[in-house]
């Protein structure tokens, strides 16, 4: 998804609606005791594995840590090589004004076409998961036909994101479980926007999820929410490109909570609030300080809208 220039100040109006709502439920009720986890003996230190530590390339495309941009990602009309990469790297209108706009994940381009210029280029499972969306209308959406899987981490729950495609693979069925490798789809050109066949591409978001609740959220649209929960505007997107270079100087040994804790701040904003919100309760470990307390919190921002951390 695109937004205007330095999206952690354009959405945080949003960003605070989303993050300082917290549930008002209860703990769910457990019916299946048989599905209960065992017991972690007492003093035992219990550190989650991460699926990030199976980390695979989205489509055939290998080179997506090179510096040769113009040979691995989809340009825009404006043909910069930067443009389908992530950041601050396009530019929209506002009105009367050309601003920058800035760009959630990567444009990976097609490696073969048939006779058409249709893109052949299959898109896979990035990493372990959970099939958590399979949105299959084409002309609702910026994403167009995409699908989303949800992985764990010790950070807690992130997504990856296969965007306009041109097809989500006959056998996919949400809540199945995939392996890095399994096939999603076909490379496409769906999205409301318009992308000419010729940019064909995918697509690929690392990030969080703002908000459990977020269909709720008083501010939504309620006649346009392609997409219900991983609908763009409830994604945060890191920079997958600073991700898989991250794995590759770590041998893979590298968890989304190591990541995260080593991409930059780019903004603090201070937030009056006497409860948790529920981004901390789902990401604990991004909170420091007690779970109680009155007054203001600070959130540490990336350049992308990703809260990093929260402190008192």
């Amino acid at each position: 998804m695109s937004g205007p220039i330095a999206p952690a100040f354009a959405r945080v109006a949003v960003l605070l609606l989303l993050v300082c709502c917290v549930s008002s439920c209860g703990r769910r009720k457990q019916t299946d005791e048989a599905t209960l986890p065992l017991p972690v003996p007492e003093g035992a230190i219990f550190q989650p594995t991460s699926d990030l530590q199976t980390l695979a390339y989205p489509t055939h495309q290998t080179r997506l840590t090179s510096d040769n941009l113009a040979e691995v990602y989809q340009t825009t009309a404006s043909g910069k090589p930067e443009s389908g990469t992530y950041g601050s790297v396009r530019t929209g209108q506002y009105g009367k004004l050309l601003l920058p706009r800035f760009h959630e994940g990567v444009d990976i381009a097609a490696l073969s076409r048939d006779a058409k210029g249709r893109p052949l280029d299959d898109v896979f499972a990035a990493a372990y998961g959970r099939v958590a969306l399979v949105h299959k209308v084409a002309g609702n959406s910026d994403y167009g036909i995409y699908v989303v899987l949800i992985h764990n981490d010790p950070v807690g729950t992130f997504y990856t994101l296969y965007g306009h495609m041109a097809e989500a693979d006959a056998a996919l069925r949400e809540g199945m479980i995939v392996e890095p490798g399994t096939r999603l789809g076909r490379m496409g050109n769906t999205s409301t926007s318009g992308i000419p066949m010729n940019r064909a591409h995918l697509h690929f978001e690392v990030g969080m999820l703002a908000n459990d609740r977020f269909l709720s959220w008083p501010g939504l649209p309620k006649t346009h929410t392609p997409g219900g929960l991983y609908n763009g505007q409830n994604l945060w997107g890191l920079n997958p490109i600073s991700l898989f270079r991250d794995y590759q100087d770590h041998d893979g040994k590298l968890t989304l909570l190591e990541h995260i804790r080593r991409v930059p701040v780019a903004i603090e904003l201070i937030s009056k609030t006497n409860k948790l919100p529920d981004y901390f309760r789902r990401h604990p470990a991004l909170w420091s300080g007690p779970d109680s307390f009155e007054g203001a919190l600070v959130f540490s921002i990336s350049e992308g809208g990703v809260i990093l951390s929260g402190r008192r």
